[in-house]
């Protein structure tokens, strides 16, 4: 029976520059010396394609270095449950997390690595006021736990960035970088990501995400109007635009098609027997799409007269086809190609057409999204959920999040908004699944930054824009299921989840695996009962889900065995137990419960001092009886 140490892989989240060591070693095994990187052989195996002088293309800034480090250390701090704070906690498969987003994206890396669709953030805009999430790398959770107030121990704002700091673009690009390099990590094969950014920053956000995500995987900008001119009393050009920079994980990952409009449905107004129709004319219409540049796509073919018919220009010019002949001739056995008379060059002749059917058709989307109600009717639509009262500024359409689903998503994916905010993206992922039975579920985190005492949000009860985030979502769910009642979306074949699980950010539950040094003293202390005194077993319960790489939301089935609590996860593939006073029926019961699951992996986590050493020793014994043979104590 191994107890879980602090080197253990299982007391910290995902330790990355080993993940990159690893794959370095599968990739080029002669490289690895005892353990390291032997550079000369690296660049022996990669020969000319590595650039060593200085002068070169690069996008960097001060503490680039710094930044691009701190992605790679794992985090010791946990996410602890808080039922009472929940939404439907038994059933439900979305999360909001309260905290650093740094750390909370860190702790993800396990349990959500290549699983995320979208992500979709809308980060502090660096404005020049102040700025919630500037980092103090040396102890991140630390800095979180104290600067929920945003001060230093001498009253000091811990949030300045303002134009005048000599660093302005430095910081919040420092900011960024390890968010965003984590967030990759998350993203499926498939995944893409969303980033809002006004035009103080979208350059630099641009180039240092070509860094992360590959300037080959960029999908392109989209402009959105905001439906107000913000700057109009100052010198020079008044802004109304957003922008959304749009990149895939990897090459080639195409965009959703969007409904088609009511004016777009207008073409289809012809019907045959394989349904509606529109048509376009077969020639290329492009004044540069000429014989000489696709000569492959220059061919006669047979009119209804069985005269033969090249592409020719308004002029005259020989042009070309839209497709080679050989799918020309497959579309005319499976009835998509139809001839028309027409006047060309003052004569009628016949000419062809390509069929369009409606079924199933979708619009290519458009980088200018000039057609959504602005940020206006985003405050709008915030009020009337809080009763009229303004609680939240700059918050997001949640038709723009509606959107950004549709072109991005499948019905059963995660999505992830890791500058939660006010919460619209939570609640367009809520509001989407009411329109379309989707089972999409989200995962949301957010600091809880102060409110000023001065604003309506405060006097109204809420003490940081996290409260407003759950209650946000909260209150959502509630007017989506009342409109499903009075039938405002379509009947469901299957239920609804308008709930969600919160986690907060917190320090480790296990002394042994707390890598705060200001605990260092007290963990010493504390050895003989290695779990803290105010933590519960199920905060014990999702740190070893989370840093086991298990999903949070998965359900967890509860027994009580000998007057102790099992915890059983995956179907038998992990079963916990953390009480004082076991005995080997504990034991016992859990090897026949595993083998009623009939699991064909299992593991088994016990307290440590949760029994004697006898106990111990048969209890292992027991469990190799039923094929258990990796069990661990804590």
């Amino acid at each position: 029976m191994e107890k879980i140490t602090a080197n253990n892989p299982l007391s910290h989240s995902e330790d990355i520059i080993n993940q990159n060591l690893e794959t370095l070693k599968f990739l080029f095994p002669t490289i690895v010396k005892e353990g390291k990187i032997d550079i000369t052989e690296l660049k022996a195996l990669l020969g000319e394609v590595i650039e060593e002088n200085d002068e070169y293309y690069r996008f960097t800034w001060a503490g680039k270095s710094q930044a691009r480090q701190e992605a790679n250390k794992p985090s010791t701090g946990t996410l602890r449950p808080f039922k009472a704070e929940s939404e439907d906690w038994d059933d439900t498969q979305n999360l909001i997390l309260e905290g650093d987003n740094l750390e909370a994206l860190k702790l993800l890396q396990k349990s959500y690595s290549g699983k995320i669709k979208m992500i979709y953030i809308d980060p502090p805009y660096n404005t020049g006021n102040d700025f919630v999430y500037k980092d103090n790398y040396s102890d991140n959770l630390g800095n979180y736990l104290s600067v929920s107030r945003q001060i230093d121990s001498n009253g000091n704002r811990l949030s300045t960035n303002t134009e005048s700091d000599g660093r302005y673009h430095s910081n919040w690009l420092n900011m960024m970088y390890p968010r965003l390099k984590l967030s990759r990590n998350l993203l499926q094969d498939e995944g893409i990501i969303f980033i809002s950014i006004d035009d103080k920053e979208v350059e630099n956000l641009k180039k240092m995400s070509n860094e992360i995500f590959g300037e080959e995987n960029f999908i392109g900008c989209i402009v959105r109007t905001t439906g107000q001119t913000t700057g109009q009393d100052s010198d020079g050009l008044g802004s109304s635009f957003d922008y959304l920079l749009v990149y895939s994980k990897y090459p080639d990952r195409g965009l959703n098609g969007l409904p088609l409009t009511e004016h777009d449905l207008k073409r289809f107004e012809n019907e045959d027997d394989k349904g509606k129709f529109a048509y376009d004319q077969m020639r290329k219409t492009g004044s540069n799409d000429k014989r000489g540049d696709r000569p492959n796509m220059y061919y006669p073919i047979k009119n209804p007269d069985g005269i033969d018919l090249y592409p020719t220009g308004p002029g005259g010019y020989e042009s070309c086809w839209r497709f080679e002949q050989s799918t020309y001739y497959r579309l005319v056995e499976e009835g998509f190609i139809l001839w028309k008379k027409t006047i060309r060059l003052n004569e009628e002749v016949w000419w062809p057409y390509v069929k369009y059917y409606l079924e199933g058709r979708t619009k290519r989307p458009s980088p200018l999204w000039d057609d959504l109600e602005g940020n206006k009717k985003a405050s709008r639509d915030l009020r009337s959920l809080f009763d009229g009262k303004k609680l939240f500024d700059f918050s997001k359409p949640i038709e723009l999040i509606e959107r950004i689903i549709t072109i991005s998503c499948n019905k059963d994916d995660i999505i992830l908004d890791f500058f939660a905010g006010s919460g619209t993206t939570a609640h367009a992922v809520l509001k989407q699944n009411a329109l379309d039975e989707g089972c999409r579920k989200f995962i949301c985190i957010q600091l809880p930054e102060p409110l000023d005492p001065e604003s309506e949000a405060y006097k109204s009860g809420y003490d940081n824009i996290f409260q407003i985030t759950k209650e946000r979502i909260r209150r959502a769910g509630e007017v989506i299921k009342s409109d499903i009642k009075n039938n405002l979306f379509k009947e469901r074949s299957n239920q609804l989840d308008i709930g969600f699980k919160v986690f907060k950010l917190d320090s480790s539950n296990i002394n042994a695996w707390d890598g705060n040094v200001q605990n260092f003293e007290q963990n010493l202390l504390a050895a003989a009962e290695n779990i803290k005194e105010d933590r519960t077993e199920e905060d014990v319960l999702y740190e070893i889900l989370l840093k086991s790489g298990l999903d949070l939301a998965q359900p967890i089935e509860e027994k009580i065995i000998a007057k102790q609590k099992v915890f059983n996860i995956g179907e038998g593939a992990l079963f916990i137990c953390l009480a004082n006073d076991l005995s080997t029926e504990v034991a016992e019961e859990i090897g026949k419960w595993k083998m009623e699951l009939d699991s064909s992996t299992c593991r088994v986590i016990f307290k440590d001092n949760g029994f004697n050493d006898v106990e111990k020793t048969n209890s292992v014994q027991i469990l190799k009886r039923y094929g258990i043979n990796e069990v661990n104590t804590i």
